[in-house]
């Protein structure tokens, strides 16, 4: 019998006319951004219709509305019937959806914890003083090493362990160019600079994750009704006091998201995973770290369909 996990996708996936297909059909998409909306007090679902793509790509807003195009499908998936997932992650931000899907976090709390994430990130380090780049084609050991030998006094870390052969690093802006030339110099196929205002899940981010506790300090858990794995050690927690440690963590550590497939496959004996949100990102990646497990991204009516199937084949 087939064994189904979610994830959830995080910044980066958002894209302009996301979930319009969905939306035409399914009540619970517009509902979702609404009351997102509602919270932050400016239309999220006009801005990813509508743009302008620079509000939709900021971090103030992409932080947001991702997690309401996550929650979105995850409602359209239950309302259609979608069988439960045994574990459920996310990508980064990806994780808050997945702590609403688990009934952890409440919807319009997670709204606006994430927009003071995004805010207290922006805030952390100065307009162009921070940079992220993917490195393509090394080893995670050599990367690791190219950034040690890249710093020179200054922050430069590997942080997203995404898939073999692909690692995000971020940092200071200079020292995130000397470690491109050193990662090139090693042999990487190739060094992207990514084009994101803040330097994500590095020590930079240590004073945005401390002005974060407080927050989450002030925030209502509830106990998981299935396994979240967090983004710092691809492991569950069930103490909401941990769960909430989680998030002050993830913020200045890597997102170890192979580990985190492997274990929905290991230890959660998961036989596909299905991406609930626009984008597609995470279904390709998983596919890199394990080509034979099944990867659906629902983001249109017939990836929806797609989806389906598998509950039908998990028996459900």
């Amino acid at each position: 019998m087939m064994t189904i996990a979610g994830v959830f996708p995080g910044q980066g996936s958002q894209s302009l006319g996301m979930l319009a297909d969905l939306d035409k059909q399914f009540k619970q998409v517009r509902e979702t951004f609404q009351a997102a909306s509602d919270v932050l007090g400016r239309d999220l679902w006009d801005m990813a219709q509508q743009g302008p793509e620079a509000a939709l790509n900021s971090t103030e807003n992409t932080q947001p509305l991702m997690l309401a195009a996550g929650v979105a499908v995850w409602r359209v998936w239950l309302g259609e019937g979608g069988c439960l997932p045994v574990a459920v992650a996310g990508h980064s931000l990806g994780e808050y959806s997945a702590l609403v899907a688990a009934g952890v976090l409440d919807f319009a709390d997670a709204v606006a914890l994430v927009a003071e994430r995004a805010r207290l990130m922006q805030n952390a380090v100065a307009d162009g003083a921070g940079a992220m780049a993917a490195i393509l084609g090394l080893e995670d050991a050599q990367i690791i090493e190219a950034c040690a030998q890249a710093a020179q006094g200054d922050v430069v870390e590997a942080v997203n362990f995404n898939s073999p052969g692909q690692v995000v690093i971020a940092g200071s802006a200079a020292a995130v160019d000397r470690a491109i030339q050193t990662a090139t110099a090693m042999g990487a196929k190739k060094a992207i600079k990514l084009s994101v205002s803040v330097p994500s899940h590095c020590a930079l981010m240590q004073p945005a994750a401390t002005a974060l506790a407080v927050r989450l300090g002030q925030t209502a858990f509830a106990p998981a009704t299935m396994p979240v794995l967090h983004n710092v050690d691809a492991t569950a927690r069930t103490s909401v006091t941990e769960m909430a440690q989680a998030l002050e963590q993830q913020l200045y550590r890597p997102v170890r998201w192979v580990d985190t497939v492997m274990a929905l496959k290991t230890t959660y004996a998961a036989d596909a995973i299905v991406e609930f949100g626009p984008g597609k990102v995470l279904a390709g990646l998983n596919r890199r770290i394990d080509h034979k497990m099944g990867a659906v991204c629902i983001h249109d009516s017939a990836t929806l369909a797609e989806a389906l199937k598998l509950c039908e084949e998990a028996g459900a």
